[in-house]
């Protein structure tokens, strides 16, 4: 007797492709059946990526999007994005084409979208730490710098790894981000989680093991290094702005203002009195060091508690379940092109 037909699941898979043509297939061999479609965008890949699909992958779920120049990989995530909203998705998995991510995984990245309790699920290289010394040391040192610059810009304050590319979103969020906005190169991942934190989106981290092989790094450290910490700065202070004094007046907002008035004040204050008792030659006076002092100390204060409202500010709820749902059947694998 001939099975029923099983049915669609909702969920799809995004690939970005450049410079994979060593470990996409076998990649695309491993996903599993809980699996719709797979979105496999070649973003002008030299090696002809999307050709080399196309050749050698036999599933009928395999779908090849193209870009007409390379746009980096958050371009060719988007892409990817756009495509399995407009088919139906219910949930997509973003996978990296270069065999570092286990797709037997991809059930757990996926569980906690459709119990409603999160909106988007990350990979953690770091939550074993045994594993974590299979990581590369530079690669180790960048991540825990990246890591806490990228709780700050984000929000986030719960999560680590954040260039971790192994991802879910529901893709009923997806669709009201402004994908324009969102960084298109390596900084995607960051920019995505800034986006989500305006969203007021639940982030859950997924626990994974490191896997290196002979897969090179295409992200220039002079880049991580300078470009990346100016890009959190300006999201956090943007963050900040929109949730404490355009969308929302809190408590924290007081103690930010408070924090800023009283430094600014201990500092100028502090610093005039000096500069003039230095170019007089006489001792500062010890009530104008006293009053810069306590103005510091106290803006310090307002600081560390705006941080720890702003930490225990962290969305908790999914936020997908009170959306309008999208018209538009499910993705099936019988109909992939």
């Amino acid at each position: 007797m001939t099975p029923p037909p099983r049915a669609p699941s909702g969920i799809a898979v995004v690939v970005p492709c450049y410079r994979v043509v060593r470990h996409v297939l076998p990649l695309l061999a491993a996903i599993g059946p809980e699996v719709d479609r797979i979105y496999c965008v070649d973003d002008a890949c030299p090696d002809g990526s999307g050709d080399h699909i196309q050749a050698g992958s036999r599933d009928p779920r395999v779908v090849v999007l193209r870009h007409g120049h390379n746009q980096g990989v958050g371009a060719a995530t988007l892409t990817g994005y756009r495509q399995a909203i407009a088919d139906g998705a219910r949930v997509i998995v973003k996978i990296d084409g270069d065999g570092q991510m286990d797709p037997a995984l991809l059930p757990a990245f996926v569980a906690p979208i459709l119990a409603g309790e999160a909106d988007y699920t990350k990979g953690n290289r770091f939550w074993d730490l045994d594993r974590v010394r299979e990581m590369p040391l530079a690669r180790r040192i960048g991540n825990l710098g990246l890591s806490f610059l990228a709780k700050a810009s984000t929000g986030y304050w719960d999560i680590f790894d954040p260039t971790n590319g192994y991802t879910a979103i529901h893709a009923d969020l997806a669709a009201r981000l402004p994908m324009e906005r969102i960084g298109r190169r390596y900084f995607f991942e960051s920019d995505l989680l800034f986006h989500l934190n305006l969203q007021r989106a639940c982030v859950v981290d997924v626990p994974m093991a490191a896997r290196y092989g002979d897969q090179t790094s295409h992200l220039s450290p002079l880049r991580a290094l300078f470009e990346f910490p100016l890009r959190h700065l300006g999201n956090s202070l943007r963050r900040i702005f929109y949730n404490y004094f355009f969308r929302d007046m809190s408590v924290g907002s007081i103690e930010l203002l408070a924090a800023i008035g009283l430094l600014g004040f201990g500092a100028v204050f502090g610093g005039l009195h000096w500069w003039n008792s230095a170019h007089d030659g006489v001792a500062t006076p010890v009530g104008t060091i006293m009053i810069s002092t306590v103005a510091v100390i106290s803006g310090l204060q307002f600081l560390l508690a705006f941080v720890s409202y702003d930490v225990a500010s962290v969305p908790r709820r999914a936020v997908h379940r009170a959306l309008a749902p999208r018209a538009g059947a499910a993705l099936s694998p019988g109909d992939a092109g």
